[in-house]
């Protein structure tokens, strides 16, 4: 029996008995089961017995591309108020708490009011406001347990307690003992209905403190953020999903509680359970906790279309770090038939140290310390990008040529029928791998469903072992254009000078942001 053979057996061999319990083996398919209560709230199920724990998932079909200038980042923001607490979890009286709440936002839209008046400014005025404020504070800061709701939860035995913004959706992930299952649907019907934004404004402080750390001073996050910027004209997946700087700073909290009432609703969730439970058992543990949770009006879709992109776009961003290049071309929704094919070109690009970007231009050329090849599955079209970095002395302009030189390879000629089948048996190991525990379903079966349908799952591996050679160079072809591009550079101040002067005269004209 050859390599590649054996490779695929043992594959199916692992499949199939990883799923003997939660899936159909003779199709390889997950048997999840539906239930959609009448309130639009969605439940899906997955039994896996082999232990005595159960992963469920609580998925809002909101991300930042549901948001707007003003309010970008407050799909993010609201991801942390959720762990704030509820008129009942997170304070020692909330009645007291609810009246010095409405104080602190009164004194808040004053002070805000009063330095919005440059010309006539009263500073007393404002330093009485701000006394005030702080005192009200202080009884608020001794009204409230902190992470009581993590606390709970803990002493019970859950564990993977985290959430999640993307582009697309919202996630809260919790697993825990099968017998905790009601203490968990008690926690969390009261966090959809009784949701109290304490300690929003300090909040707001923290997720700023993070858009610093994880953008505004990471390399990598500053370009991506610009490329993106540049390579959506119209489409809100242009802005990022920490949000704009200055919206962060002023989203206020009456945006946010409108926000949450509009998408956080019943009719725009679904719950994901996977592990040791009764299916009966568990509709009627979410008709008893959630059904009561009135839902809202279906939230406003998106309606803009990015307009076909009609010549390659630049941008250079100056940063004291090593230089960088990233290059994104346009691609498809999640549904075309193009992105198995994208799928399996991006691992033939860089999957490993036999994939095409680390041979020739990390271990034949050295010209490079990294690169990298991914495709953006997403609920509207998105990017298939180019991530690489240049080993010095060699420039982002020599690494910028390598890379369109392998695209260019791969237009010209098909991937060998041995180099196709090594990829299609790393996805579908990928594939097994993510799958490989109940935490790891729950994850896949609750964000494809907020991206399209939780079925994508079943039909991948089918749709993937039907990529043709001539299907990775059709869609090489399609969308690996200069006019469907955008390069994106990093590059150190003191070598910008530099790079202008020897610049072709011929390159397009480029935008420059400094920081």
């Amino acid at each position: 029996m050859g390599k590649k053979s054996l490779v695929l057996v043992l594959s199916v061999f692992a499949f199939t008995v990883l799923f003997a319990g939660g899936v159909c083996a003779d199709t390889l398919k997950l048997d999840v089961k539906e239930y959609v209560l009448k309130n639009g709230l969605k439940l899906l199920m997955l039994e896996k017995h082999d232990v005595p724990i159960v992963c469920v998932r609580i998925n809002y079909k909101v991300g930042s591309v549901d948001e707007r200038p003003g309010i970008t980042g407050v799909s993010h923001l609201f991801e942390h108020m959720m762990f704030k607490g509820t008129k009942m979890f997170g304070t020692r009286n909330y009645t007291a708490e609810k009246s010095l709440l409405e104080k602190e936002d009164d004194l808040v839209v004053k002070v805000s009011a009063e330095k919005t008046h440059t010309k006539t400014t009263d500073k007393k005025k404002i330093e009485s406001l701000e006394k005030e404020l702080d005192e009200v504070r202080k009884k608020l800061r001794d009204l409230v347990v902190k992470d009581e709701v993590f606390s709970l939860y803990l002493r019970h035995g859950a564990s993977g307690l985290n959430a999640a913004t993307s582009t697309d959706g919202t996630y809260y992930f919790c697993d825990l003992p099968a017998n905790k299952l009601e203490l968990w649907a008690f926690i969390e019907s009261d966090r959809m209905k009784n949701l109290v934004l304490r300690e929003f404004y300090s909040e707001r402080d923290v997720v700023m403190e993070e858009r610093r750390l994880r953008t505004e001073n990471s390399p990598f996050g500053l370009l991506i953020e610009q490329l993106n910027a540049v390579t959506f004209i119209a489409h809100p997946y242009r802005w990022p999903t920490i949000g704009w700087r200055s919206d962060v700073q002023n989203i206020t909290k009456a945006e946010t509680a409108e926000y949450f009432k509009r998408y956080y609703a019943p009719n725009n969730a679904v719950i994901v359970m996977v592990g040791d439970f009764n299916p009966d058992d568990a509709i009627k543990l979410v008709e008893k906790y959630f059904s009561d949770i009135p839902s809202q009006p279906a939230p406003p879709t998106v309606k803009t279309v990015e307009p076909e992109q009609k010549g390659e776009r630049r941008v250079e961003i100056e940063f004291e770090s090593n230089p960088y290049i990233a290059i994104s071309y346009h691609i498809p929704a999640v549904g075309h038939p193009d992105l198995y094919a994208l799928d399996v070109l991006s691992s033939l690009l860089s999957d490993g140290r036999t994939s095409r970007l680390y041979k020739s231009m990390i271990e034949d050329k050295r010209i490079a310390v990294m690169a990298h090849a991914y495709d953006e599955i997403s609920k509207y079209p998105d990017t298939f990008t180019f991530l690489a970095a240049p080993r010095a002395p060699h420039t982002v302009a020599e690494v910028e040529s390598a890379i369109y030189e392998e695209i260019e390879k791969l237009k010209n000629a098909p991937p060998s029928d041995w180099e196709l089948q090594k990829i299609k048996n790393q996805l579908e190991a990928d594939f097994i791998r993510d799958l490989n525990s109940a935490s790891g379903l729950a994850n896949e079966i609750g964000h494809f469903e907020v991206l399209s349908d939780w079925r994508y799952i079943n039909t991948f591996l089918d749709k993937v072992a039907q990529v043709t050679a001539e299907d990775v160079m059709r869609v090489a072809m399609k969308y690996f254009t200069k006019n469907n591009r955008t390069v994106a550079i990093l590059v150190k101040k003191e070598n910008n000078t530099k790079m202008k002067e020897t610049k072709e005269n011929n390159r397009p004209e480029k935008s420059t942001v400094t920081y």
